[in-house]
């Protein structure tokens, strides 16, 4: 069980990073003050393999839909992406995912909403920034060079998650037998340093939570390790960089309460110190962090 106790130790063990500040940076005209106020993503899923049901959209016009709705309810960024990361979810090459997204990046930005694709594909990258997205949602480590030189080009801010693998759809396993946070500190340090060598400057990291590692199908295994990543974040703020955290689902704890999952692990997010919240949830994830701020 998780106490008062464990987590004053935590702080107290690494309080010299607590007060550490982060860059801030403004997106499609938007200013962000990661700082003082933390923002949240709203996600839209245009590939029916997506567990998430009601993220799922079949049609431009759905997609479109949906994320006018969840930027209404308070989502200043809508991440989109066209190919599922669950294990037997079919491969969606370049092409059928630049046919879903492409149509959907372009009425959401004639909207005046924030646009972030989900990919690792260098040909799905450059469709995207050209159809005007905003962020790239960076689920790969291959081709780097070539995708930071894209993103650059377009002025646009990358998400970098930490990938233990060249992409989320092709990993093993996860190192559990020790503290994450130096692990992650060296690939972000290294892949924060590749970006700024190609001339990007607004960067998220987002340390993965696991969603796809094979070592981590063990529900309480999987949990744990969310939550100690959840709680750890604030140790990440010495990068400098805004940390974005993708919200679980912990569907064998919440069964059919599966959609108060994300809201839960907002709250653990947010002790961490996260600074973009990407959830399914959009309105239940603003009425915790609006709580959260009263205090």
């Amino acid at each position: 069980m998780l106490s008062l106790e464990q987590l004053a130790g935590l702080w107290e063990s690494h309080r010299e990073v607590a007060a550490a500040k982060i860059k801030e940076f403004a997106i499609g005209g938007q200013r962000f003050a990661f700082n003082s106020q933390p923002a949240i993503m709203g996600v839209v899923n245009l590939s029916a393999d997506s567990w998430y049901r009601e993220s799922v959209c079949l049609s431009t016009e759905a997609a479109v839909q949906r994320g006018l709705t969840l930027a209404a309810q308070g989502a200043q960024i809508i991440d989109v992406g066209a190919e599922s990361t669950l294990a037997h979810a079919a491969r969606a090459d370049a092409t059928l995912q630049n046919s879903r997204l492409i149509p959907a990046i372009r009425e959401l930005r004639a909207a005046n909403i924030l646009v972030s694709v989900e990919t690792y594909s260098p040909a799905v990258t450059r469709a995207s920034l050209e159809a005007g997205a905003n962020i790239l949602n960076l689920t790969g480590t291959e081709a780097s060079d070539e995708i930071f030189r894209m993103v650059a080009a377009q002025d646009a801010a990358v998400i970098i998650c930490h990938v233990a693998g060249s992409n989320v759809r092709d990993v093993g396993r996860y190192d559990l037998s020790a503290d994450p946070i130096p692990m992650l500190r060296e690939f972000f340090v290294r892949q924060i340093d590749l970006a700024q060598r190609h001339g990007v400057e607004k960067i998220f990291i987002d340390p993965g939570l696991g969603f796809y590692y094979r070592n981590l199908q063990d529900s309480a295994v999987r949990v744990q390790h969310q939550m100690r990543v959840f709680l750890n974040t604030f140790r990440l703020r010495e990068l400098g960089f805004p940390v974005c955290h993708a919200l679980p689902h912990a569907f064998e704890y919440f069964q059919e309460e599966v959609r108060c999952a994300e809201p839960f692990f907002a709250v653990l997010a947010a002790l961490g110190k996260t600074d973009l919240f990407r959830t399914h949830e959009v309105r239940r994830i603003k009425a915790v962090l609006d709580t959260l701020g009263i205090f």
